[in-house]
């Protein structure tokens, strides 16, 4: 592999993703512990047993003096850039990826973190006021408890089209719980790129397919957002903090 040519894919602050030959290399700088880097990889391929369409992992790695998580690369084009080269394919393209959702949300993997405990440490550490975190803490505890598989960041960039049919990627944040604290949190990442039209009809187009109440999904929305906030993010952080307001949900 050594010999294959490099060829980078993204990087951002802490990592770097890069392709050789058939292999997605998948790079960690010194920031990131070993076990948290494991225990990503371990979840990974608690996800692979689900035989959904995802990379399979090939191995874990020291490269260069830092750790790495190599996958299969899949070849293919995101569903987001064909969103954006197709806009009148759409609505094809938004009830594709709402079927794949459903489908991810449809199976159970019971040795993953589960999404409350991950949850309830986040809006601990949001840079929110004591009153609303007790309020969202309150709220995220009364939540019926489920054990659907949650991708964590599920959106379009994250969906590869492949003659083999659609891949899905990054399950760095999959956990276990309820399904529709994922939803809400795919309704928020398509606001934060800017699509609230997208966001709102692929919710609507969620709930009739699921048959969920749309309120029900709303109910997570603030919770959901202060768990995003945690990250802080600057230039999501005015918009992440009208999400919280969890009085606008009642």
């Amino acid at each position: 592999m050594k010999n294959e040519k490099t060829i980078t894919i993204l990087e951002t602050a802490g990592k770097t993703i890069y392709r050789q030959g058939d292999t997605l290399i998948k790079r960690f700088d010194a920031k990131y512990s070993k076990a948290d880097i494991l225990n990503e990889a371990l979840n990974h391929a608690r996800v692979e047993e689900t035989c959904l369409n995802i990379p399979r992992i090939k191995g874990i790695e020291v490269v260069d003096g830092q750790w790495a998580i190599l996958l299969d690369y899949i070849d293919g084009q995101t569903l987001q850039d064909a969103m954006d080269a197709d806009p009148d394919s759409l609505d094809a393209y938004l009830e594709m990826f709402t079927d794949l959702q459903i489908q991810v949300l449809s199976r159970s993997v019971p040795l993953l973190n589960k999404y409350k405990d991950k949850t309830q440490a986040r809006i601990s550490a949001a840079k929110l006021d004591a009153t609303t975190r007790y309020e969202l803490h309150t709220r995220l505890d009364s939540m019926p408890r489920h054990a659907a598989l949650l991708h964590g960041d599920f959106n379009p960039t994250n969906i590869i089209l492949t003659k083999n049919g659609p891949y899905i990627i990054d399950w760095a944040h999959a956990t276990q719980g309820n399904a529709s604290a994922d939803v809400a949190n795919t309704y928020l990442l398509f606001h934060l790129a800017g699509r609230g039209d997208i966001a709102e009809k692929y919710l609507r187009l969620y709930c009739r397919k699921s048959d969920t109440a749309i309120q029900y999904v709303q109910r997570w929305i603030p919770i959901v957002a202060a768990a995003r906030l945690s990250k802080a993010i600057p230039e999501e952080d005015a918009l992440l903090r009208r999400w919280t307001d969890v009085v606008d949900y009642e």
